[in-house]
């Protein structure tokens, strides 16, 4: 297909084809918005993770919550929420840890999936928006039919055929922007649900050992093999 024949089908589309084409610009808008904000996300959150486990495992909670604090990670959120709750419960043994940690990884959930809608929308709605310009292109075809016959023309189907043809367009446009958007919107939703599995495993985990390590219970001392008694020296006691 040429840039002439493109070109002739825009003129054609219209205002449907121009909206689809609208609409499979924001897909793509959305996608790389996406990936810039979802880049690297579980490598950082996990290397986090790490670091403040290594502080609690030492009992050192003021290591492990500044840890959080100058980290960029979206699972710091998730730490500082637990460190605050912890904060203020210490004196019950940090109770509310758990729900407050699960609050904070559901908002951070939300913020991962922030704009996804949009895909889904557009991956949705799409197919119909291209049928309907469809429908619309058949319907000025049969009228420009109509009105030839009325003039005295032969009312040929060559141009209901040409003009039928034309309108299919925009059907295939719109099932094009639904397949890019639903597979965007199924890739995100793929990748976002191991991300949140990880914080899901990564929270629980914090959770116990600040309230196992942080709470004051020192951890338990690996027993250390006894030295043997010494053996006293041996005399010989020679018979006078």
């Amino acid at each position: 297909m040429s840039l002439n024949d493109i070109l002739h089908y825009l003129r054609l589309g219209g205002v449907t084809l121009a909206l689809l084409l609208l609409a499979s610009v924001g897909a793509l808008v959305v996608a790389v918005e996406r990936i810039i904000a979802l880049w690297g996300v579980s490598e950082r959150s996990r290397l986090l993770g790490e670091a403040v486990s290594k502080h609690l495992l030492r009992g050192d909670v003021a290591a492990a919550r500044t840890a959080a604090e100058r980290s960029d990670a979206v699972a710091a959120d998730i730490f500082l929420a637990g460190f605050d709750r912890w904060e203020r419960t210490r004196a019950s043994g940090g109770s509310g840890v758990e729900a407050a940690v699960e609050r904070e990884r559901a908002q951070v959930g939300l913020k991962l999936r922030r704009n996804l809608w949009i895909l889904a929308t557009i991956g949705s709605i799409t197919p119909f928006v291209g049928l309907f310009g469809t429908v619309a292109g058949i319907m000025r075809s049969f009228k420009d039919l109509g009105l030839d016959v009325q003039a005295g023309g032969t009312g040929g189907t060559g141009a209901v055929m040409t003009g039928i043809s034309e309108a299919l367009v925009a059907t295939a446009v719109g099932i094009l922007v639904a397949v890019q958007a639903m597979v965007f919107y199924n890739y995100f939703q793929a990748r976002l649900s191991r991300v949140l599995v990880e914080l899901r495993l990564m929270g629980d985990e914090f959770a116990e050992l600040l309230k196992e390590r942080a709470s004051g219970v020192p951890p338990e001392p690996v027993p250390r093999p006894e030295a043997p008694a010494p053996t006293p020296p041996r005399t010989d006691t020679q018979p006078a």
